[in-house]
This record gives C-alpha cells, sequence and structure tokens, in this order.
C-alpha cells in the first residue's frame, strides 16, 4: 500500500509540475518555438481530423489529451493512457491533439515530427517513439529535428515525404488548429484531459483515472 501511495504521490507531483507552466503565447514565434495562437471562436474537443487512437465501432465515451510530447507530465501520463486504451478501447474513443507550450525547446518540432509521420500513416509509432525516449532529448536548448529525422528513418518512413511534411506550413497549421481548439476549451497547460466535451482535473493515478472511466460508463 506504501509502494502504491509513494508511486501515485510521485505522478501527481509530476503532473502538478507540469500544470503549472505558463502558456504565453505571442504574436510571433517565441523562443521555444512554439507558434503563437488565438483562441478557436469555434473550439471542438475532437474535430474529424483529430488523432485517434482507439475507434471503437460502438464509442461508449470519449477521452482527449492536449499534450507536449517534451513535457514530463504528459510522459508520467503515457503509460496510464496506454493501459486505459487497452483495457477500454473496445468502448471509450482515446483522442491526442497537439498543445506545445511556449517553455520547451523542441515541443512544436516534436509536434511537426509526429504530424509529418501521421500523413504517412505512422502518427501512433511516432507519438510512442517520441514518449518512449523523452529522456534522451527532452530538455535540450538546442533542436532536436536531426534526432526526430533520424526517429522516422528508423520506422521505416519515406524521407523525402517526411522532410517536404516538416517544412509545409500546412502541417504547422495542423499543429495550430489543436493548439487554437485547446485555448478555446480553456486548456492552460499540459496535459489536460477533456471527458465527453468537459475539462477535468488531471487524474493523479491509473486507478483514479479509470474509476472516473468506469463511472462516466455506468451512466
Amino acid at each position: 500500500m506504501k509502494k502504491h501511495f509513494l508511486v501515485a504521490a510521485a505522478l501527481l507531483a509530476v503532473l502538478t509540475v507540469g500544470l503549472g507552466v505558463a502558456l504565453a503565447l505571442s504574436a510571433d514565434r517565441s523562443p521555444s518555438g512554439a507558434v503563437s495562437a488565438e483562441p478557436a471562436a469555434d473550439a471542438k474537443p475532437v474535430r474529424a481530423s483529430s488523432h485517434r487512437l482507439t475507434d471503437p465501432e460502438r464509442s461508449e465515451l470519449t477521452v482527449v489529451e492536449f499534450l507536449d510530447f517534451e513535457c514530463e507530465g504528459c510522459r508520467a501520463m503515457y503509460p496510464v493512457v496506454e493501459r486505459l486504451r487497452e483495457e477500454y478501447g473496445d468502448r471509450v474513443t482515446f483522442v491526442a491533439r497537439y498543445f506545445p507550450m511556449p517553455g520547451h525547446r523542441n515541443s512544436q518540432t516534436a509536434a511537426l515530427a509526429v504530424e509529418a509521420a501521421a500523413q504517412q500513416g505512422k502518427f501512433e509509432l511516432m507519438y510512442s517513439k517520441l514518449f518512449d525516449t523523452q529522456k534522451e532529448w527532452g530538455e535540450a536548448q538546442e533542436s532536436k529535428a536531426a534526432t526526430f529525422r533520424g526517429y522516422a528513418e528508423e520506422l521505416g518512413l519515406d524521407m523525402a515525404k517526411f522532410d517536404a511534411a516538416v517544412d509545409d506550413p500546412r502541417t504547422e497549421e495542423r499543429v495550430s488548429t489543436d493548439q487554437r481548439d485547446g485555448l478555446g476549451l480553456g486548456v492552460q497547460g499540459t496535459p489536460t484531459f477533456v471527458v465527453d466535451g468537459a475539462k477535468i482535473p488531471a487524474p493523479g493515478s491509473y486507478e483514479e483515472f479509470r474509476d472516473l472511466i468506469e463511472s462516466r460508463l455506468a451512466r
């Protein structure tokens, strides 16, 4: 019991740090590389273009995460979400949306790399790769674009298409669409979860998140 309590406390501490990061979006690119964005007037938790980690035939609940691949709190929640979608993937739609934070040098670069991979049908592979390797590149003060390009090669992507997608303004706009929706929904930090259209406090553990899902499914 004590061990479980310490694990939950550590996870909650990491999430608190992630959620405490201030969102300061300027009219131009910030030094961190995050794009400027204005809240969407018609903000939606999910759009047709949103990346679904699960797509059940009959979805009973939708869980959306606004995330930053360089955020330690998002990395802490990654195995929790993986476990939940394995358990509830046939009943719950899990959606991942980009929300790069200005405080992270490579957050926008990472989002562009994932979206470029998504254009080749490899969203989930790159999504997992960046979280699995975050300790190797996270918090770096130099650009890690070359590192992400190396991951794309490892995943077998067409590199000419990948490079073109990373440089394409439409890829940046795709990331900005998620960010604008997040701002319009009141997202101020990462990770932020929206369950069936309502923003919720970040769960502090797998058990807490599972209980929340169970209570919603029981309605």
